[in-house]
């Protein structure tokens, strides 16, 4: 399994897209998290007891924006949600790669090296992108310039994913340059998987 991981705004959803039109299985833990806080989820009311019943919309799903406003200005406030949460998506993505059938398959973990999760993986793939690029895509987000300080702060630093990476796609060019380069890194997953007689 190769976990794809990156700060805020470095291309991550962009590389997924790509692999996954490679015919790449792709499983992104934000999609687990939202399918775990959708209205009706059993986890909803431990959210709720753990963060306070503003956490939850009127609908009673997950009110996703004030809940990121909070954790990004609460480290505590993350650390419970987090307790909560990280389990019962490392359980999720645990079961998907073991039923995974493909020569190779990614997971998008955003908080890869926060969560301490580098051990799921057998090849740990950073998109980067210079701090700059990444603020100004958070901007073009329409993300105001105090929360994209918070939600760098959040993160672990550059230098700390990049120690963490068995491979680096630099995304600071156009979505043509980052195809090029996941393909050629597709290319070696793949003989990577024959070599060890998993495809």
């Amino acid at each position: 399994m190769v976990a794809l991981t990156g700060g805020a705004g470095a291309g991550k959803s962009a590389a997924a897209a790509v692999l996954r039109d490679l015919g790449v299985p792709v499983l992104d833990t934000d999609d687990v998290s939202r399918e775990l806080t959708r209205a009706g989820s059993p986890l909803l009311a431990g959210i709720a007891a753990a963060l306070g019943p503003w956490a939850l919309r009127p609908d009673g799903a997950l009110d996703r924006a004030a809940v990121r406003r909070r954790i990004l200005a609460d480290a505590v406030a993350r650390r419970r949600l987090e307790a909560i949460l990280h389990p019962r998506i490392r359980e999720r993505v645990e079961r998907w790669i073991a039923a995974c059938r493909a020569p190779y398959c990614v997971v998008v973990v955003p908080l890869l090296v926060e969560a301490g999760w580098t051990d799921l993986a057998d090849r740990v793939l950073v998109v980067d992108a210079p701090e700059a690029l990444q603020r100004e895509r958070l901007r073009r987000r329409g993300l105001s310039g105090p929360e994209i300080d918070a939600m760098l702060r959040a993160q672990a630093d550059r230098a700390t994913r990049l120690a963490a990476a068995d491979d680096v796609v630099v995304n600071d060019r156009d979505l043509a340059a980052l195809a090029e380069a996941l393909r050629a890194l597709h290319a070696r997953y793949l003989a990577l998987a024959r070599a060890s007689g998993t495809e």
